[in-house]
């Protein structure tokens, strides 16, 4: 069996993508993926990588580019199965699915048309819309990440979807316990470093903060971060470390003091996100400092592995406040981190592929009948 997987990154550091590619083959299928090309290409041995160039880098032309690529390839492969990573790689697999009558799942990592880039009324966010509205009823197999964008589908267009949380999977290497004070102490930050995530606020926040601050991840801020922190005499302070392989970033972030998650309720997408980080600072045993958001808050309360914020907009004054009265406290940080360790196997990749799996098996069961 084969199956023809569709992103819109280069997956250097997609762990979401990479380990649906890993489960996709430990299920029994030959797994081949559609990808833009990388600068810093990473072989992997567990999926056959077709890197897609582009002429054009960004806007309308570049996505018209990708998705005809995608789709030439796409209708060139011989697929058992379809999977589409996101709406913007939707369109070409659809078609072919409906061409060549091949199953095919749609994974939404997020809620695509309310991202903070595509503002209100403009015509790249009408496009997606429409693209989304066309689509998404006639979709059988959909799976997505949190129950918001689960009831989006449903209100919106009568469709079900599986959860499929972005969740690290359990290893007892990561159970060995850290032990408070560390010998080195900084707070981190991993992601995509891009607006309405209190970056630039955590930023300023740091003049007050006793410790480093490291900056994992790249984004449309980083030229505007990297300025701030020089006008403000925080070279020493503020270190924007870039995009990192998962295992690099992993690796630092098991040896932070802290992990901070401040995203924003700005727009609908924000709202209702559960950030990938909640579940890597868990994962590294790092407790977290997070804004309550409506998928956030349940976590950290259930699991007791970090501390909220009082508002969901924090400012550079309480994010240091807030902050310093953390890593000044090492019981407090020794139980949030001992509590991480013991979340791990209840919130791991291997329970999220189980339902993956379950998925898998009704649509071959399905197909053997017809």
């Amino acid at each position: 069996m084969r199956v023809c997987v569709s992103v819109s990154n280069d997956v250097f550091s997609d762990n979401r993508v990479k380990k649906t590619c890993q489960s996709l083959g430990n299920y029994g299928f030959e797994v081949h993926l559609l990808c833009k090309k990388a600068k810093d290409k990473t072989q992997e041995n567990n999926f056959i990588r077709h890197d897609t160039a582009f002429l054009f880098k960004k806007n309308f032309l570049y996505y018209a580019e990708l998705n005809i690529k995608f789709f030439c390839k796409a209708l060139w492969q011989k697929s058992n199965l379809l999977w589409a990573n996101d709406l913007d790689t939707l369109l070409p697999m659809f078609l072919v699915s409906r061409i060549k009558g091949i199953p095919l799942i749609f994974d939404s990592h997020e809620m695509f048309t309310e991202v903070a880039e595509l503002k209100d009324g403009s015509i790249q966010k009408k496009f997606w819309k429409f693209l989304e509205k066309l689509i998404v009823p006639k979709l059988k197999y959909i799976t997505t990440v949190c129950n918001p964008i689960k009831d989006y589908f449903k209100d919106n267009y009568g469709v079900e979807s599986s959860i499929i949380k972005n969740i690290p999977p359990y290893s007892e290497a990561n159970q060995s316990r850290k032990h408070y004070p560390l010998q080195e102490k900084y707070i981190v930050w991993q992601g995509s470093v891009n607006i309405d995530r209190s970056l630039e606020e955590l930023v300023l926040a740091m003049k007050e903060i006793d410790c480093p601050l490291y900056i994992l991840g790249k984004g449309d801020i980083v030229h505007n971060l990297e300025k701030m922190i020089k006008e403000q005499g925080l070279e020493n302070k503020v270190l924007m470390l870039g995009r990192k392989s998962f295992e690099e970033m992993m690796t630092i972030t098991r040896n932070a003091t802290l992990g901070i998650s401040l995203d924003k309720p700005t727009n609908r997408n924000y709202a209702i996100s559960l950030p990938n980080k909640i579940f890597e600072y868990i994962n590294a045993g790092t407790p977290v400092l997070a804004t309550p958001l409506q998928e956030i808050k349940p976590i950290i309360e259930t699991y007791k592995t970090g501390v909220l914020m009082e508002d969901c907009k924090p400012t550079k004054e309480n994010i240091a406040l807030k902050i310093n009265e953390i890593i000044n406290n090492n019981i407090l940080l020794q139980s949030l981190s001992d509590n991480c360790l013991k979340a791990q196997k209840e919130l791991s990749w291997q329970n999220e592929e189980k339902v993956l799996y379950a998925l898998l098996d009704k649509i071959l069961n399905k197909e053997r009948k017809n």
